[in-house]
């Protein structure tokens, strides 16, 4: 997230940037509640990944009421978590090399 703010903020506008900055921090704010319920399984009851649709989804709808927003950035900026998590699972899963 930090790294790619300032590539969009040169590429596209300052406005562009801040909806991809806001996108990214609630996506990072879902994936901490993913966390939790994650370690919520099997010991408490409940559904799993309620809260997170719901702030998702109230992401979405704030960004397409308000005009200054605009829903494909928010939405690609939420979308940043996934790439986060796919970068550290390639990781995990390359062989360390001993030196």
């Amino acid at each position: 997230m930090v790294l790619l703010f300032p590539l969009v903020c040169f590429f596209y506008s300052v406005n562009i940037a801040f909806n991809y900055l806001l996108g990214a921090s609630v996506g990072i704010l879902y994936l901490r509640i993913l966390f939790k319920d994650v370690e919520k399984i099997g010991v408490g009851k409940g559904r799993v990944g309620s809260k997170g649709l719901l702030i998702f989804s109230g992401l979405i709808i704030v960004a397409c009421r308000w005009q200054h927003l605009h829903v494909i950035p928010v939405f690609l900026g939420f979308l940043t978590y996934k790439a986060a998590i796919m970068i550290y699972m390639f990781k995990s899963l390359m062989p360390q090399s001993q030196s």
